[in-house]
């Protein structure tokens, strides 16, 4: 458990292409955009912006009934992020109780907590576990990565399903602690060797798509920008060596709310017309969502990652303090969502894309206000969306 309480603010300045012809549609960027990181305790989680364009010369969107409604939905690809910055949350063993109560079989959490460790013990749930980027150096040294290892996964192992261990989250490149990122997956990946454990418990890192180039719209022409490749590279390389996916914080809510002139509400929430779709060679969109993760999968094709499969570490939508942030709007959102990484995308179709939603509760101590109000559950249990995981 991390036993300092700290900030990190990130700024992310986004400027897009102004216009591009391409299959018969204009294509416009981004305008500049920030958005605040959370304030921590016991956790980095983020909300990441996407350098991301937008397809215009549209005129109009039909809204579409909600996907997913009252009827059951499958979600076994689907779990939920466990962040912890609230002063009034449940006990670990409460926490997971509530997972097990709404049949969500899936965890991310941000730092080896011994209390929800030991809460997990036996609840047969799956589990992401963080290394935060702030115990990044200490772990690339060997001795330290081993400790690590057997301290807060083998004294677990027997009881608790670890499921992936990721290595910093959304490090960008000019972070002062990037060059610790390869060297710690390696200096983990070796000591889960040691453990026999590799074949078990993959290793990987968390990245927000901002390292992709500003002009990877329409997402086939994906790729990393150039100040991400010197970053990124080496490591899409390990992933593809061993066999390990690349985790992503994935964000259509703040694409949208950057570019909201140029967008429509229904693209952002899986709701846009079959006869509306946006067309890239031989792929159509009817989503924010998949054109993003699509663009991400073309970036890792160009970086030697064909086989790299993207595992959707963080999405979600706010319910209350920002431009569309309602509760109608984030629970179609998040509906929506669960049903459409069943299928996959344009790109990868017919596999299921396993996607963590950001998050557990709503947090009172994360500035700003908006991401204050992205649980799927209030700090005293109760659902604020009606939402099916089994």
């Amino acid at each position: 458990m991390a036993s300092s309480i700290f900030s990190k603010f990130c700024s992310v300045s986004l400027l897009l292409l102004g216009a591009l012809i391409s299959a018969g549609f204009r294509i416009f960027g981004l305008k500049s955009g920030n958005m605040a990181m959370a304030l921590a305790i016991e956790e980095v989680d983020s909300m990441a912006l996407l350098p991301f364009g937008s397809a215009s010369g549209i005129d109009s969107f039909v809204r579409l009934p909600q996907c997913g409604g009252p009827r059951p939905t499958v979600a076994e690809s689907v779990g939920v992020c466990y962040a912890s910055s609230g002063s009034n949350l449940p006990s670990a063993t409460e926490v997971v109780q509530l997972y097990k109560n709404n049949s969500i079989g899936k965890m991310r959490i941000y730092n080896p907590s011994e209390a929800i460790l030991n809460a997990l013990q036996g609840s047969n749930i799956e589990v992401v576990v963080g290394i935060p980027n702030t115990d990044l150096e200490h772990v690339v040294n060997l001795s330290s990565a081993a400790n690590w290892v057997q301290r807060n996964i083998q004294a677990y192992i027997s009881h608790v399903k670890f499921r992936y261990i990721a290595i910093g989250n959304d490090v960008h490149p000019s972070d002062s602690f990037a060059g610790y990122v390869l060297p710690a997956i390696r200096s983990i990946y070796g000591a889960i060797s040691a453990a026999n454990l590799q074949d078990q418990i993959k290793v990987s890192t968390v990245i927000s798509i901002s390292l992709l180039s500003n002009s990877s719209f329409p997402p086939s022409i994906g790729s990393f920008s150039s100040e991400a490749r010197g970053f990124i590279e080496p490591i899409v390389s390990f992933l593809a060596e061993n066999g390990s996916p690349l985790l992503a914080n994935v964000y259509p809510y703040f694409t949208y709310t950057d570019i909201a002139r140029t967008i429509s509400l229904d693209y952002a929430l899986f709701m846009q017309s079959p006869a509306l779709a946006i067309r890239d060679g031989n792929f159509m969109y009817n989503s924010l969502f998949e054109s993003m993760v699509d663009a991400l999968y073309a970036a890792l094709e160009k970086s030697g990652g064909n086989e790299v499969s993207i595992v959707i570490s963080e999405s979600g939508w706010p319910s209350s303090e920002g431009t569309a942030a309602t509760i109608e709007n984030a629970g179609t959102y998040y509906r929506n969502l669960i049903n459409f990484v069943q299928s996959g995308t344009p790109r990868r179709p017919g596999r299921a894309i396993e996607t963590y939603l950001f998050s557990m509760f709503d947090e009172n101590l994360k500035p700003p206000e908006i991401e204050k109000h992205f649980g799927l559950f209030t700090p005293n249990k109760k659902p604020k969306y009606q939402l099916s995981f089994s």
